[in-house]
């Protein structure tokens, strides 16, 4: 498949007049400029939506902020279950997971692309993007073997690190064009989400009848795990370096 057999540096690929001439042109012109705009406008259009909620229904307001937050910090499952206990319908939950993830991808994929360019650096994000890239290196010859497909499973795969943060650097790396890797990206995203939904409401069924409690205890020991299972990777990645 084009593209996947090439270096993987995309920016060392260029010839270095390519590069100087790159830098000249605005960034927002650029596909990943383009796709910074629309994650940018997504995010402004979602909170301008939150805030009329606000103005018309303050209590369900908060149900819609508190799904956002948790599927922001805790990722897809958390935020799913976070709804489902709420009371939140199939429709509103995934539609709030889905525009979480689909702004996270649209946002950081092209800032790490202008950081890894050396067009724009936000020191800030330094330690995250290198994070990232190290997470995307240990999986991108898994990935690369199968092309395209090996992508989309990677993002669908409900396992550690295999979000579509880390598919679309891993995308990066082995070459795919801007557009390509984010259909692809999302795509995963959005088939993952939807498999996720059932799995969390089916279990918020099973502990329903225990009483709304249940569902909230279900949740607490779901952000515990994340929580977990992030400082054990984070740690373990860590000593790696060290080592």
């Amino acid at each position: 498949m084009p593209g996947l057999n090439e270096k993987t540096d995309p920016s060392a690929s260029l010839p270095r007049p390519a590069q100087a001439n790159r830098s000249k042109v605005p960034l927002l012109v650029s596909p990943e400029g383009r796709i910074l705009l629309i994650g940018v406008g997504l995010t402004l259009g979602f909170i301008v939506w939150l805030g009329i909620k606000f103005l018309v229904s303050p209590e369900q307001s908060q149900l819609l902020t508190g799904t956002t937050a948790t599927a922001a910090v805790f990722g897809r499952a958390a935020g799913l279950a976070f709804g489902y206990a709420m009371g939140l319908g199939h429709a509103t939950v995934i539609s709030i997971c889905m525009i979480v993830e689909t702004a996270m991808v649209l946002i950081i994929y092209p800032l790490f692309v202008f950081s890894w360019q050396h067009l724009l650096v936000i020191r800030r994000l330094k330690t995250f993007f290198e994070r990232i890239h190290r997470a995307a290196e240990a999986h991108k010859d898994k990935v690369q073997k199968y092309g395209i497909i090996g992508l989309f499973a990677f993002v669908w795969f409900p396992f550690w690190m295999t979000g579509p943060v880390v598919g679309c650097v891993i995308g990066f790396l082995l070459g795919l064009r801007a557009w390509v890797n984010m259909v692809v990206v999302l795509a995963g995203t959005y088939v993952a989400i939807f498999a996720w939904a059932l799995f969390m409401h089916g279990v918020h069924d099973q502990v329903a009848p225990y009483g709304s409690d249940a569902a909230m205890v279900l949740l607490v020991l779901l952000i515990v795990v994340v929580v977990i299972v992030r400082f054990l990777h984070r740690t373990l990645h860590e000593n790696r370096n060290r080592a």
